[in-house]
């Protein structure tokens, strides 16, 4: 499958991603005790990555929310797993592997704010770029940006596999 792929991020761009994104997060949160939310499966290498490089204190929990269950066609919202970290009076950083419609990720930036959040944040190491964003145009702080292509590694997944590699790749254009 790798030799029909070909590298869009290496190592080293992956890695300077996390090191600009690490320095941009420390400078708004030092100082505020965050509970940092990892978003379920994608957002558990680029949560690790980016928690090996902060200094500070926080706590850290997680959400598992989906759409897709199982299907190719997002739905409502299905929580799997919300945080069990009160949330309320605290500052928020919720970190995910990739922002592509967006959907997902701002409902989960808006049960943040419904649970009574000071402010919510959210940290995406790729933002794919296209003109299809529906809930959330940006994120606070993005990694990389990439061509709207199906993109794997690094904590997001091709047919359930590879979330595990340190470059991110495509499928080669046909």
């Amino acid at each position: 499958m790798l030799a029909e792929s070909e590298v869009v991020c290496t190592e080293d761009e992956v890695a300077a991603a996390f090191d600009r994104m690490a320095a941009e997060i420390r400078a708004v949160l030092k100082n505020s005790n965050p509970v940092v939310l990892c978003v379920m499966l994608g957002g558990l290498i680029p949560t690790a990555r980016l928690l090996a490089r902060f200094d500070f204190p926080l706590e850290l929990d997680y959400v598992h929310a989906t759409r897709y269950r199982g299907d190719t066609h997002g739905r409502e919202l299905h929580w799997r797993a919300k945080p069990a970290t009160a949330l309320a009076g605290r500052d928020v950083l919720v970190i995910d592997d990739i922002l592509d419609e967006g959907i997902t990720l701002a409902g989960v930036l808006d049960y943040c704010r419904k649970q009574g959040a000071t402010t919510v944040r959210c940290a995406v190491l790729v933002n794919k770029q296209h003109g299809r964003k529906k809930a959330l145009e940006r994120a606070n702080f993005t990694g990389l940006e990439v061509d709207d292509r199906y993109v794997f590694g690094c904590g997001m997944d091709y047919r359930d596999r590879f979330r595990n590699l340190r470059t991110i790749y495509a499928l080669r254009k046909t």
